[in-house]
């Protein structure tokens, strides 16, 4: 039978390989968020030993994710942990790519210490910092920006500098926060089948939202755009192009010209509108419909599944987990999710991965 003398007998690069293989078995335990946090630490787990999590930094070859975050904290910690730090990819991709600590910067003994390491300021708002191994800084800090943009944005731009390979979906995730950011206009177009018209417009960058629906007694998608990342005229043209924009519904004079002059046709006034009963088609009739997904993401897993395409690499790993639990037990009766609140559906799922 095995012993400690086997062990101490084998080499030095297969112990090392043991010993990482039980701290990643460790570390997996930890890795479905609790709702025990106070309300200013969101859904993460974090850790709280700095000296410990630089070692795990070594040998799980992690960056550190470290959160200086005043608890019991003022109304932008207790928002920023709320709406930043709830976020189910967020959440996901900072215990997933990073090692989560949490320093209180409203503490004395070891969180003291640390602060004064890092020159932070104390009873401060949430500063965010991503480290090496070394406990050195991989990208600037993140302070005076509470947006779910600005951290999704520094852990990007920390896993390029640490050569690491950025997954899709937090591409995705860091896409859809831009092109939600900022005042989204609202459009009209009729073609022959709205599902296929859902699918060409939802695939155009800067389209924040698609809708099948019915006006004028014609399928129409209804659409959201970000008109600084995207205009009006590009959006027409291309649906057009694919016969998807054979009628523009439009109160707006300016793209009442446009429309004409890219459709030959005049645009019509904005009639009563009634979206249809199955949204987004394709994801509606496909086994992701049981996944919990951002709004956004539903746009365009629906734009790969109406092109025959995979969107696996869209989902996060714990959605790949899921999807992957729902076919391996397709006779459950799972809920459909997809067009549910993206964060309540999210920690009812995780549940099943528990």
């Amino acid at each position: 039978m095995p012993s400690f003398w086997h062990f101490y007998e084998l080499g030095e690069s297969f112990k090392r390989k043991i010993m990482i293989y039980l701290l990643l078995s460790l570390w997996s335990l930890f890795q479905t968020p609790v709702n025990s946090n106070p309300e200013e630490l969101g859904k993460v787990t974090w850790h709280r030993n700095y000296n410990e999590v630089l070692k795990l930094a070594e040998n799980l070859d992690k960056p550190v994710f470290i959160l200086f975050q005043e608890v019991p904290g003022c109304s932008t910690c207790k928002n920023y942990g709320n709406h930043v730090l709830s976020h189910p990819l967020i959440v996901e991709a900072i215990e997933d790519e990073f090692i989560p600590l949490v320093i209180y910067n409203n503490k004395g003994g070891a969180d003291k210490s640390v602060l004064e390491k890092y020159n932070e300021p104390t009873w401060n708002n949430p500063v965010v910092r991503i480290v090496d191994k070394n406990g050195k800084n991989i990208v600037r800090r993140l302070y005076s920006n509470y947006s779910q943009q600005g951290v999704v944005q520094t852990m990007i731009n920390a896993l390029l500098e640490s050569n690491k390979i950025v997954p899709e979906y937090l591409h995705l995730l860091r896409e859809e926060l831009e092109v939600k950011q900022g005042q989204l206009k609202e459009s009209y177009v009729s073609m022959y089948c709205f599902w296929t018209g859902e699918k060409i417009i939802g695939n155009i960058k800067g389209v924040a939202e698609t809708e099948a629906g019915f006006m004028d007694g014609k399928e129409v998608v209804r659409f959201k755009y970000n008109p600084d990342l995207v205009n009006y005229s590009t959006i027409v043209s291309q649906a057009s192009n694919q016969k998807c924009a054979d009628q523009v519904y439009s109160n707006d004079p300016d793209e009442q010209r446009l429309a004409y002059q890219l459709t030959n046709r005049k645009a019509r006034m904005l009639k009563s509108y009634r979206a249809d009963k199955t949204p987004k088609y394709y994801l509606a009739n496909s086994i992701y419909k049981h996944l919990p997904m951002s709004e956004y993401q539903a746009q365009k897993i629906n734009v790969r599944l109406g092109e025959n395409e995979d969107p696996s690499d869209l989902l996060s790993p714990r959605q790949q987990k899921l999807i992957s639990l729902i076919r391996k037990n397709r006779k459950k009766d799972w809920k459909i999710l997809f067009n549910r609140d993206f964060t309540d559906a999210w920690w009812t799922a995780c549940e099943h991965l528990n």
